[in-house]
């Protein structure tokens, strides 16, 4: 009782108050999780003078973990635009002292290092100057925005459980600067799942304390093997139903001072802050902005617009991503552009609505992807192929790989050839930007599907991270495959379904569908909707599920639908903050690559030249079997060509993608 008492009496103490105990050597405080709430805590870094402008520039490249709030001048003791009356030799109640970049101490005070040398360390650092040498870097803390997180509803576990808080050193490179070259160090707290959304908005708005989550889910992602034993800090319990949320911490400067060996440094204690006196809802920056030679701090512009969203992408491994609620708003316009049914099919009834969205964040976040494309409705014909498709198809190849990603075709053994020949005039014609490898699938034993889509067939090690149909015959529930007047074409079609059952199992790959009548491959996910709503739904419907299942009123136009959403993605700072980590100057896009990826969105001119070669190559109209310019009966002129026109108005828009 006598304990509990005396902390809530600190709690409710200003920082000028807590640092005053704090100079004294206050035994009651060990760390400052939970103290000063309302106000910004900071990490602190102390260098050499011939180390300082590396290190800024260390922080201006890595903004997430590293906000500087403010650099000290040379010998500096005091920080005016972050507490008055402050003493950084005193005002943190533990301070770790490296050598060559060995922690060899723990101290309560630096006041030592200031007077005359005694002992081996301040002889160097009498080598060096003593403090009159030293520059002090206060950075940006997660502590900063607990109490905003309180505020929100949201636990903070750490503080409920008395515990300092979990810090872990992961896989993810820094970007270097002159002698510094570290991990990222990540904090994490777990907040339940219903309340992401919250935790993520309100973290976004304070930029000086991290900024919103780095990575939330499967801390394997990251590198972190074992949650139950943090590098930093104490471990923290996860409680039922939460998440493990992870943001970028200024413990990453520890790392790096440990890196780079300098002869002396200093640093807090993980979890041992310096308390300022800036509120955690100043919405602006101590410092003067970013200039030549000048750290300054991120900006904290609370454009409503740019607020994250948070989405569940994957189960296996656990993933999350987040998009900028002006990136998510223009991905649903796409969604409902795609869901419009000229051919009055009655596809809208299979509608869900986000499934466009978070396929394109899978697949944002995807490194290997594989599309497949093929529906030989007109059996009589040679080839059987339909219109719909392939262009789609050829169109999230283009944009994968002007994202960087890796991009293979599968295709049926009897197509092969022919979609060689398709591939190689794409390149010629200037559709394509280069070949795509193109493979086949046979099921030659049980294990054939774990061979082809993991190395040696091990599940932990798979070649792809997403697997793509687009227009694709799907498996029926009796083992056949329909057209969508029923007649069944299984002869025509290969067992590509079984990569998609098989990737059910395996950690790391997800599957998307895209579709316009229910039989297509990974419309499974819908099948009792197919069988009720659709025409011969209880006959064709498709048997096997994709994770997500795009509809649209053709396929094709899914396939632009998915390319436009991740230009958008890739052109939302918030989403691209995310998917780097943190890491890298932030909201700037290189113009030559921004150019790439407009010069690879789908336009009218690409589009009617694909599908020329294809009616060149003999390929037919799915509805009406016309060798013509038109898709399941649509003329490409004014159909298409309108929907391409109205997918690229919201893709680029008015909206400048930040430069």
């Amino acid at each position: 009782m006598e304990q509990s008492v005396m902390s809530n009496h600190l709690n409710s103490l200003s920082p000028a108050e807590l640092r005053l105990l704090i100079r004294q050597e206050d035994p009651r405080i060990s760390t400052t999780t939970g103290l000063a709430n309302g106000y910004q805590q900071a990490n602190v870094i102390i260098l050499p003078n011939h180390l300082a402008d590396d290190f800024e520039v260390f922080c201006r490249r890595n903004p997430a973990p590293l906000p500087l709030l403010y650099r000290s001048q040379s010998g500096e003791t005091s920080c005016p635009p972050l507490a008055r009356h402050a003493n950084i030799r005193t005002d943190i109640s533990q301070y770790y002292v490296y050598e060559e970049g060995c922690r060899v101490k723990t101290v309560s005070s630096l006041q030592s290092y200031s007077a005359q040398p005694r002992t081996a360390s301040e002889q160097q650092a009498a080598h060096h100057g003593l403090w009159s040498d030293m520059v002090c870097f206060y950075l940006g803390c997660s502590f900063g925005f607990e109490g905003q997180l309180k505020k929100a509803g949201v636990p903070v576990r750490n503080v409920e459980q008395g515990t300092n808080v979990s810090m872990y050193r992961t896989a993810v490179p820094c970007i270097p600067a002159g002698v510094f070259s570290c991990p990222l160090v990540v904090t994490m707290r777990p907040v339940p799942a219903g309340m992401l959304d919250a935790a993520v908005e309100v973290t976004h708005l304070n930029l000086l304390a991290h900024g919103p989550p780095v990575h939330i889910g499967d801390p394997a992602l990251l590198g972190i093997q074992d949650l139950s034993r943090p590098n930093y800090g104490e471990q923290v319990q996860l409680q039922p139903g939460d998440v493990p949320v992870f943001w970028a911490c200024g413990v990453t400067a520890i790392e790096a001072i440990i890196s780079s060996k300098p002869s002396l440094a200093f640093s807090h204690s993980p979890g041992c802050m310096f308390l300022t006196d800036i509120p955690d809802s100043s919405p602006s920056s101590p410092t003067p902005p970013p200039s030549e030679g000048s750290a300054g701090l991120p900006s904290t512009g609370h454009n409503l617009e740019l607020i994250p969203f948070c989405f569940l992408v994957s189960h296996n491994p656990l993933l999350y991503s987040l998009a900028s609620q002006r990136a998510v708003a223009k991905i649903r316009q796409l969604e409902t552009i795609i869901g419009e049914d000229p051919g009055q099919r009655g596809i809208r009834a299979l509608f869900v609505q986000d499934e466009l969205l978070r396929s394109c964040l899978a697949l944002s976040h995807a490194f290997s992807v594989a599309i497949t494309t093929g529906f030989p409705t007109h059996y009589m014909h040679s080839p059987p192929d339909e219109t719909d498709g392939p262009p789609g198809a050829i169109a999230m190849a283009t944009m994968l790989l002007s994202l960087g990603k890796r991009v293979t075709m599968v295709t049926d053994r009897r197509a092969l050839e022919m979609n060689r020949a398709i591939i190689d005039e794409a390149v010629r014609t200037g559709v394509l930007k280069t070949a795509i490898p193109l493979v086949t699938f046979e099921d030659s034993g049980p294990d054939s599907a774990l061979h082809f889509l993991c190395h040696h067939g091990d599940p932990s090690k798979p070649r792809y991270d997403h697997l793509v149909a687009i227009e694709r015959t799907g498996r029926a529930e009796d083992g056949n495959y329909y057209n969508m007047r029923g007649v069944n074409i299984k002869h025509l079609v290969d067992p590509i379904d079984n990569l998609f059952i098989a990737a059910k199992d395996i950690p790391g790959i997800i599957t998307t569908g895209i579709g316009d009548g229910g039989n297509e491959l990974g419309m499974g996910k819908l099948k009792e909707k197919v069988k009720t709503l659709m025409s011969n739904g209880s006959l064709i419907a498709c048997d096997v599920p994709a994770d997500y299942a795009i509809t649209a009123g053709v396929s094709n136009w899914g396939g632009y639908a998915v390319v436009c959403g991740l230009y958008l993605l890739h052109t939302c700072p918030s989403h691209q903050r995310y998917r780097k980590k943190g890491l890298g100057l932030e909201n700037t896009i290189p113009q030559e690559q921004l150019q790439d990826w407009t010069a690879n969105l789908p336009s009218v001119d690409k589009e009617e030249s694909i599908l020329s070669t294809l009616v060149r190559f003999g390929i037919r109209s799915g509805k009406t079997g016309h060798l013509a310019m038109e898709v399941d009966g649509l003329t490409f002129h004014p159909t298409h060509s309108d929907i391409i026109t109205r997918l690229l108005e919201v893709t680029l828009g008015c909206t400048t993608p930040n430069l």
